[in-house]
């Protein structure tokens, strides 16, 4: 990080430290070219994915002579659009949400817009939408519930992240979703500071509000529609687990937690947390791994009621028998 970059970040944070708020910085970056157009595959071809072959049409040869219609189908321990790692399942997509009307309609909810109080909303996840910000810990556990599905635990979500299935089991996963080492543009991160564009550089005038501003994931070329970046992907096909948006998991911050951190033996930017914060991962598309490259992104700095335009999440759930 520049030095210019460093004090931008401390300077906000201290803001915020002396004013008793536990929100911490965001962070800024240089801008990589405009994204892909989205593409929705069934399985991911990119980052090593072997994609699914089709099956063979209804009365045609199967193994051994017999109907295609006589070998009974493998069943997935997961439900539709979710991925199984270490029999957990995950969503390959970030969430978006949508509400239930009077009759059972589905309306998706405008992801640029705040949930409203008092509204039920379910978690969706495909290619193609614009995943939902501005979004807290608590609803995104609220939607995942409503989905019949739950947070992501840290740990599950960072086996996604780095999943590799090359290595043997029980080995560390890669540092970033396409491998150990970074590659600039792969991943939707690195873009300018939309506070700083829209609202100046100097973060001590910078206010809340301004944080959950709907036109900043309405700025062009900024927030992506998930799947847009086909390299940002592992080998079990789920996207955008790096930039993008911030994606809430389940944990509290603990002690216990924060010495897990520093275990991990990756440089980060010093934050302001207490016992009972929520965790987010991954960083968002303005951020350059300044709490911990590529998968280890961790930020520990917000209580599980906090939103801005950065947070997003995506939901996990338990893999069947």
């Amino acid at each position: 990080m520049s030095p210019s970059r460093t004090v931008l970040f401390a300077a906000w944070g201290a803001v915020l430290s002396a004013c008793g708020d536990p929100r911490a910085a965001a962070v800024e970056g240089d801008a990589p070219a405009p994204p892909a157009a989205p593409r929705a595959p069934e399985v991911a071809s990119a980052g090593g994915v072997a994609r699914e072959q089709p099956a063979a049409p209804s009365g045609s040869a199967g193994p051994f002579g017999s109907s295609a219609s006589e070998v009974p189908e493998a069943r997935s321990p997961c439900p539709e659009g979710m991925a199984e790692i270490d029999r957990a399942c995950i969503d390959r997509y970030e969430a978006h949400l949508v509400t239930r009307g009077p009759h059972g309609e589905r309306s998706p909810h405008p992801y640029f817009l705040r949930p409203s109080e008092g509204v039920v909303y379910e978690a969706r996840s495909e290619a193609g939408a614009f995943p939902q910000a501005y979004i807290s810990r608590v609803e995104s556990e609220a939607a995942c519930v409503e989905a019949g599905k739950r947070l992501c635990t840290r740990r599950e979500w960072q086996r996604a992240c780095g999943y590799r299935s090359n290595r043997r089991a029980g080995a560390a996963g890669a540092t970033y979703p396409y491998g150990d080492r970074w590659q600039p543009k792969r991943c939707n991160a690195e873009k300018p500071h939309l506070l700083t564009l829209r609202f100046g550089g100097d973060p001590s005038r910078w206010r809340y509000a301004q944080f959950n501003d709907p036109a900043l994931s309405q700025e062009p070329d900024f927030l992506a529609r998930s799947g847009a970046y086909e390299g940002c992907v592992g080998d079990a096909g789920v996207y955008d687990l790096v930039g993008n948006l911030h994606e809430w998991v389940s944990d509290v911050a603990t002690t216990a937690f924060e010495a897990g951190l520093r275990s991990e033996g990756v440089s980060r930017s010093f934050q302001y947390w207490s016992p009972g914060n929520a965790v987010f991962m991954g960083g968002f598309y303005s951020t350059h791994g300044e709490l911990g490259p590529g998968c280890t992104f961790t930020t520990v700095a917000h209580d599980a009621r906090y939103h801005d335009y950065s947070t997003g999440f995506r939901c996990c759930a338990d893999a069947s028998p």
